[in-house]
């Protein structure tokens, strides 16, 4: 089933159950959550530095909330009804 949330301990524990990790695109303002090796113009983030940036950018977390998969995208949170 497809979710959305904002709730920061929900993605930090969907993300790293599935093995990843927070990044974004090297200097710019676009969050990312990568799986396995980084490609080469991201750059890694801390929790808190992503979750300050999907803060910024009104980002919500879009996920499928099935134990194996890994299907999610960032959405702005405003196109899913939150602000």
């Amino acid at each position: 089933m497809r979710r959305y949330t904002r709730d920061q301990a929900t993605i930090q524990q969907w993300v790293e159950e599935r093995g990843g990790q927070p990044a974004r695109v090297r200097g710019a303002e676009v969050p990312r959550i990568a799986f396995g090796v980084l490609p080469p113009n991201w750059e890694p983030l801390t929790w808190p530095e992503l979750f300050a940036l999907l803060d910024r950018t009104r980002m919500a977390f879009m996920y499928e909330d099935s134990p194996d998969s890994r299907i999610f995208k960032l959405v702005k949170a405003s196109s899913v009804g939150e602000g």
